[in-house]
């Protein structure tokens, strides 16, 4: 696992030992940011269950101005700061040890971006979806992308967020909301 593009390009990432977390793959990691092309420069990004922080990483890379790291897992949070460090970009991180649900209710800081990708099979996507609906925290033209596996995918009645945009590659899919009613 490397870094794609950025300042911080072609540095290799730290994985986390064991089989809590499953990373994205650079094809996905790649294809997101292609998406996101004119969204990340500049950006205050969320990395809810960072996992590896791979994508806040990339983002930071990418010339986001600033990336909020989100993980439960002990040892997972190390590998985010190893990384932080290998890369050069702990300057611009916030990394913070916590259930990402106990998060999104407390903060009050507006993201611009906010990629979630939770353990798969549990329905965190949703339930972490349905908590921005309550509390939006993202900003008027923000995106949040959610990686997930394609059979979790199910449509939400959300009140403040609208699917924009739906992708397959191979085992994952990403999904993008933007702010927008979906009556």
């Amino acid at each position: 696992m490397r870094v794609i593009a950025g300042t911080a390009k072609g540095k290799q990432l730290k994985m986390v030992p064991g089989e809590g977390t499953r990373p994205v793959s650079d094809r996905v990691k790649e294809a997101a940011f292609n998406i996101l092309t004119y969204d990340t420069p500049d950006s205050r990004f969320l990395d809810l269950f960072a996992g590896t922080g791979a994508v806040g990483i990339e983002a930071l890379s990418r010339g986001a101005a600033h990336a909020t790291f989100v993980e439960k897992a002990a040892q997972a949070v190390r590998v985010v700061r190893e990384n932080l460090r290998a890369t050069g970009l702990t300057a611009q991180a916030t990394v913070i040890h916590g259930d990402a649900f106990e998060f999104l209710r407390k903060t009050d800081q507006q993201f611009d971006i906010i990629y979630i990708a939770p353990p798969q099979y549990l329905g965190l996507w949703a339930k972490a979806m349905r908590a921005l609906d309550e509390r939006p925290i993202l900003s008027a033209e923000g995106v949040i992308v959610v990686q997930i596996f394609p059979k979790e995918f199910e449509p939400l009645d959300l009140q403040h967020y609208t699917l924009t945009d739906r992708r397959t590659y191979g085992s994952t899919m990403l999904c993008f909301y933007r702010y927008g009613a979906t009556n």
